[in-house]
This record gives structure tokens, C-alpha cells and sequence, in this order.
């Protein structure tokens, strides 16, 4: 990638969390940059198609900076804990502020809204790689759309990280109450063989009736 792409990427970044999403054109994404702004359009023909490859960078890079401690996950704690510091690190670089305008803007833009859906996904993916791994062999594992559970735990951060910036005590009680979740699954996995196929044959009536 050309070091002009390299910048107007980080400038896109940089002009939303400076001006917001409403504030957001080629001159601001070029004045954050420091190029000409004709070469927004040169190089990415619109700033919405820019605002996407940047979202799409910016979350390649984050996923594979995490990537090695989502690798070191031994438990949904530990998963818990790593999305606690993920959390605390992406408020303080401010990425946490991007994807909230980011996803205001998208709710009246389709094609924002496909680009922001792919950057999502990408956390997602990774989640669900992660539950996989941790709950092989468990009897959740036997009921649960592991792939909509990922979903809902990466819907839950985004929520819990936007939630932080106007109650912080209530997303640490949010986040507590996931925890107490992830208590509750180690506890079923301790079981007897026994005591397993009885919660299975329970769980798996419980879905048929659903």
C-alpha cells in the first residue's frame, strides 16, 4: 500500500473521531491526512468507500493485535478478561468512539451499514473460533447456535463498551453478570458423567418444546 493510501486511511479515522461522523468530507480526511484532497477520490472515489477500507483496516489490525491472547484463552473467564482489557484499551485509543459514530451513521446508510456489518464480522469470527475451542465437549455445545452466541457476546462489548461512556458502574454490572454466566458453564462442565447426561436429556427436551 502506497504511504498517500496509508494516510488517508488514518486520516479518515482521524477526522471522524475529531469532527465526527457528521463532520466527516474529503477536505477534513485530507486536512487530517495532510494531502490534497483530490486524492480521496483518486485513490478510494468516495469518502464513503474510504471511511469502509479504513473500518476494514483499522479492524484487520485490531483482531490480529488480539489474536495471540485470544489464543491463550483457556475458559470463558479468561474471555471475559481479555474482552475486559480490550475494552479499556479501544476507549483510550479512541477506536471506541469511532465505531460508535460509525455505527450511527450507518443505521441511514446501507452501504455503511454492509462495510461496518464485514468489520463487525470479523470480531465475530474470531469469537466464535474461541467458543468453539473452549466449549468442545460441553453439553451446550450439543444445543447452542455457537454462531449466534458469538454474535451476541460480540453485540453485548460493542453495547457494554458505549454503555461505559455514560455508566460505567452499570457496565461493570453488565460485564459481572456475563462473568457470573461463565461460572455457570464451568460448573456444568465439573459435572459427573452422570449428572451430564441427565442436564443433556433435559437441555435437549427443552429445545424440542421451544
Amino acid at each position: 500500500m502506497s504511504d498517500t493510501k496509508q494516510r488517508l486511511l488514518e486520516g479518515a479515522l482521524a477526522a471522524v473521531n475529531e469532527h465526527g461522523i457528521t463532520g466527516v468530507s474529503a477536505r477534513t480526511i485530507a486536512a487530517a491526512a495532510g494531502v490534497n484532497q483530490a486524492l480521496v477520490f483518486y485513490h478510494y472515489g468516495s469518502v464513503d468507500d474510504l471511511l469502509a477500507a479504513a473500518c476494514r483496516t483499522s479492524t484487520e489490525a485490531r483482531v490480529a493485535a488480539y489474536a495471540a491472547e485470544f489464543a491463550r484463552v483457556t475458559s470463558l473467564r479468561q474471555l471475559l478478561d481479555v474482552g475486559r482489557r480490550l475494552q479499556v484499551r479501544e476507549r483510550a485509543l479512541g477506536n471506541v468512539s469511532m465505531l460508535a459514530q460509525l455505527l450511527a451513521a450507518a443505521q441511514a446508510d446501507k452501504k455503511l451499514a454492509a462495510s461496518v456489518g464485514g468489520c463487525l464480522q470479523l470480531w465475530v469470527d474470531e469469537i466464535e473460533s474461541v467458543l468453539r475451542r473452549l466449549l468442545a465437549g460441553s453439553p451446550f455445545a450439543e444445543v447452542a447456535d455457537l454462531g449466534g452466541l458469538a454474535r451476541a457476546v460480540s453485540a453485548a462489548f460493542v453495547g457494554i463498551e458505549l454503555y461505559a461512556g455514560v455508566d460505567e458502574t452499570g457496565s461493570e454490572h453488565a460485564l459481572a453478570a456475563l462473568e457470573q454466566l461463565a461460572i455457570l458453564v464451568e460448573v456444568v462442565d465439573d459435572l459427573g458423567p452422570v449428572s451430564r447426561r441427565a442436564l443433556n436429556s433435559r437441555i435437549n427436551r427443552a429445545v424440542r418444546r421451544g
